[in-house]
């Protein structure tokens, strides 16, 4: 097998290069290596191999299958020592390619990298994987007995997680998760961001990287929450995150408003208190209801839920209920408790 010399092999080019003065003029061989180098290719076999599979993977690239084709079995003539299994796996995976068939592609491709781990074509395998993935997950659709179309985002997010976890904290690991918990955020798909997000931060705890999976995973959870009707867990895991983003970055919280958001979430999680209250009043059971009240009171007493529970109890105190249009105007306070509340609420002032 040969080296990583394989790795983009797109972007092999021939650079004319000239000799220093006093020698005669010649031609070097040149490609791009994967940190952005450039690096002489050698004269031997090895290095004319290499260029000849990047033509056949530049005509994949265009969509000229046939010439892609073509160049193959070329190849595969003049170096029948080196061609064999391996490449011929790898080209079957960019035929299925080139030719749109981008699901069977990532398959064989998965198929390649779990077979030939030090293939020198490894690397070329899971970038077409994640420019796979990467399109599923951006609305492309797979085609399904020719003519219909479906829906390709389970299966593309399926491909990312696999590259993940195959490739460990390597750059296309980091690449693939990010791009997957983003696409679940655009989706509305809170939670399954969130968990994308704590990959993330697992792998990459510290540096920027860490810092911004620690902000994301508090707004995904914050956004999970519905409302005063469902469970608030997400709430306060996203309160926790928050404070954690404040301890360890107390420079950068204003920045973000952190402050801002853990009130909201304050009001949002005395909200929820006033609600079960708010159910005992309806069911006569004013004892209940006080206690949910008056928990309000303490744990929140600078909340807009606060001022609500006051009354509540203030009415219930003079057994008279609070006009309609009072409760009105105290359930307004409460959504105008901050000129973002109403936005924040759902989630929609984002990061």
């Amino acid at each position: 097998m040969w080296s990583n010399t394989f790795t983009r092999l797109a972007a092999t080019v021939i650079v004319l290069a000239a000799v220093s003065a006093g020698s005669s003029a010649w031609g070097d061989t040149w490609h791009l290596e994967g940190d952005g180098e450039w690096q002489k290719v050698a004269e031997d076999a090895g290095g004319k191999y290499m260029l000849a599979v990047a033509k056949v993977k530049q005509l994949i690239s265009a969509g000229e299958v046939e010439p892609a084709q073509e160049a193959l079995e070329q190849l595969k003539k003049d170096f029948p020592d080196i061609a064999g299994a391996e490449l011929d796996a790898f080209m079957e995976a960019e035929l299925l390619y080139a030719q749109g068939k981008w699901a069977k592609a990532a398959r064989k491709y998965d198929e390649f990298v779990g077979a030939w781990p030090d293939s020198g074509l490894y690397e070329s395998a899971l970038e077409r994987e994640y420019s796979v993935a990467l399109a599923f997950l951006s609305g492309e659709k797979r085609r399904v007995i020719k003519i219909l179309k479906l829906s390709a985002y389970e299966e593309g997010a399926k491909i990312m997680r696999r590259i993940a976890d195959r490739t460990g904290d390597a750059p296309i690991a980091k690449r693939g998760l990010i791009a997957l918990a983003r696409s679940h955020q655009k989706r509305g798909k809170f939670l399954d961001a969130y968990e994308a997000w704590a990959d993330v931060s697992s792998r990459w705890p510290t540096g920027e990287i860490g810092r911004e999976a620690l902000l994301e995973m508090a707004y995904s959870l914050h956004s999970a929450y519905k409302s005063y009707k469902y469970d608030p867990a997400s709430l306060v895991s996203a309160r926790s995150y928050y404070e954690s983003f404040k301890l360890r970055y107390p420079g950068l919280a204003g920045n973000y408003d952190i402050d801002a958001k853990i009130t909201m979430i304050d009001e949002q999680l005395a909200y929820k208190q006033v609600s079960i209250g708010e159910y005992y009043d309806r069911t006569d059971n004013k004892q209940a209801a006080n206690l949910y009240y008056q928990m309000v009171i303490d744990n929140w007493p600078d909340s807009a839920a606060a001022k609500m529970a006051k009354a509540k109890m203030a009415a219930a105190g003079t057994e008279q209920e609070p006009s309609r249009k009072e409760e009105r105007s105290l359930r307004r306070r409460l959504f105008d408790a901050g000129s973002t509340f109403l936005d924040n609420w759902f989630g929609i002032l984002k990061p």
